[in-house]
């Protein structure tokens, strides 16, 4: 079998690979569940690889991604449910029908009127959605409510975003940074409480609500709280790779340096990057 640019070639491959008799052993027996968290690693490296600007890399996480599409579709078909092409076909009919402006008449001309046409639609969708399920006597809905559309399986952080975001919608929203600032004030003061009486339980709980609130004065002010957090991330690497580095050059280690001297590398660190900003 030979590698190629057509789609055909990908869905022939993984059903090989899932064939009972011929196929790979490790494939044959992965799951909806099993493959699930791969699914979500290879959906980090792409977003990794597009914040390093490696084109290269892209290429080839994007195709990991895809690899992960073809897969659920593989199990699904197998099971009777449904086959890749028939989510092509739901992707494309969505993607016209949120697009009346492109590809229909539609006066939204904007990017609000947009946003404000393809809420309107999304809800229309969930509406036919819940027709459909009961005439076929399915059980309601799990996701249901305003809150419903916001995956419990999200990353906390991305999960947070979302439910404020939504609340926001129907005016469940502070009015501007200011307050929340105050209200992360309010949550650090619980959290010492907290610590102060050593419940592991109440430490938890308070810390939650304390990345809530961080979380949310992000969204006020248009900094994602998840790429926030990556940028950060990427920086302390950076600071403690400058450590490392500068320890093995004055044939010190890690294990043997002291965090005195570890931390005046560290701020040395910050002062190189502030010279070069």
């Amino acid at each position: 079998m030979q590698p190629s640019k057509d789609i055909t070639r990908l869905i022939e491959i993984m059903e090989a690979l899932r064939q009972p008799e011929t196929g790979c052993p490790w494939d044959i027996v992965q799951t909806f569940e099993t493959i699930k968290t791969y699914t979500l690693e290879e959906a980090y490296e792409v977003a990794d690889a597009i914040e390093r600007g490696d084109m290269d890399d892209l290429c080839d996480e994007l195709g990991d991604l895809l690899l992960q599409v073809v897969f659920h579709a593989r199990m699904a078909e197998e099971a009777g449910d449904f086959a890749f092409g028939d989510v092509v076909e739901a992707i494309t009919r969505k993607m016209i029908r949120r697009h009346p402006h492109v590809f229909a008449r539609s006066d939204a001309d904007t990017p609000h009127a947009v946003k404000l046409q393809w809420d309107q639609i999304k809800q229309a969708e969930k509406a036919e959605r819940r027709e459909r399920r009961a005439l076929r006597g399915l059980p309601e809905d799990a996701n249901k409510g305003h809150l419903g559309s916001v995956q419990r399986s999200f990353p906390a952080l991305v999960e947070a975003l979302k439910l404020q975001e939504r609340a926001a919608k129907v005016g469940f929203d502070w009015s501007s940074p200011e307050p929340i600032l105050d209200k992360i004030e309010e949550e650090i003061a619980e959290l010492r409480e907290a610590l102060a009486l050593n419940d592991k339980a109440k430490v938890a709980d308070e810390l939650g609500d304390l990345i809530f609130a961080v979380v949310n004065i992000g969204r006020h002010v248009g900094a994602d709280p998840e790429m926030a957090l990556r940028g950060t991330n990427i920086k302390f690497r950076r600071r403690f790779g400058h450590i490392e580095t500068e320890l093995e050059a004055g044939g010190e280690s890690l294990q043997e340096a002291t965090l005195e001297r570890m931390e005046e590398i560290w701020q040395a660190a910050k002062s190189i990057e502030r010279q070069l900003t």
